[in-house]
């Protein structure tokens, strides 16, 4: 199978989420849908080109996507787990579990490579109401859509635009030119990791100088903690490793200053 197969995703293929919501403002997660990964994969393999499975291992539902590949007369398959979700949670584990196998074909995962994507409250319609115990909650109800999509060479998002349900623009990344691999850039060819690196990349928790570089970008930022949580699916931010951190400063270097 060939490099760059799977196409990447159109403006109108990616949803919108809020994440993280305070009297700031909002954050928002860009994702797609179970019926966007069934649509790229019937353009890509063809509708009898490809199958899905699911088995429950420890409790946990997996899905086992496979794909016909017609160089080796051979089916090939990619597996991942679901979380659950709060409602019809058998459903919500099985759509789950075949998104993140999707994922691991390559639908989305330029998804990944998106910026911190922070509305500031002056551009959406934030509202509070007391719980019964008086804690402050807020919410929004605006719905935000992704008017249009760039990508870099490497298939990164390089350009990006939201509107909101009036039609304003709330959120923009402008795309810059791109004739150079960012990874080529970062690592000159003919230069590899060493097995010390690579032990170093997956070590838990973070220096004392990387967490004052976090907590620096933040601010410059304006995306809230709870927001690289949420998205990275992290409980304590000091105790991430240094793979996910270098995520996590690549996303807000390209997130623009509040």
């Amino acid at each position: 199978m060939g490099q760059n197969l799977i196409r990447l995703l159109k403006a109108d293929e990616i949803e919108c989420r809020v994440s993280v919501i305070n009297e700031k403002g909002l954050s928002l997660l860009l994702y797609k849908d179970a019926r966007v990964d069934q649509r790229i994969l019937d353009e890509t393999f063809g509708a009898f080109g490809w199958k899905r499975s699911h088995q429950c291992i420890d409790g946990n539902l997996y899905c086992t996507v496979e794909v016909f590949d017609r160089e080796t007369m051979q089916w090939i398959a990619k597996q991942d787990v679901g979380t659950m979700g709060y409602t019809e949670k058998e459903k919500s584990q099985a759509s789950d579990s075949f998104k993140r196998a999707c994922f691991n074909w390559g639908i989305g995962r330029e998804l990944y490579s998106a910026p911190f994507i922070w509305i500031p409250a002056g551009k959406t319609s934030i509202q509070m109401k007391e719980g019964s115990n008086k804690e402050k909650r807020y919410y929004c109800n605006d719905r935000f859509s992704v008017l249009s999509i760039t990508y870099s060479n490497d298939r990164e998002i390089s350009g990006l635009i939201i509107h909101n349900d009036k039609g304003q623009t709330v959120y923009e990344l402008k795309a810059k030119a791109d004739t150079v691999s960012r990874k080529e850039k970062a690592e000159p060819k003919g230069k590899q990791e060493n097995s010390q690196q690579r032990q170093e990349s997956q070590k838990e928790g973070l220096s004392k100088e990387q967490m004052a570089s976090l907590q620096s970008e933040l601010k410059r930022t304006g995306v809230a903690m709870e927001a690289v949580q949420e998205r990275y699916k992290i409980t304590a931010p000091e105790s991430m490793n240094e793979k996910t951190y270098k995520r996590v400063m690549e996303a807000l270097a390209k997130t623009k200053a509040a």
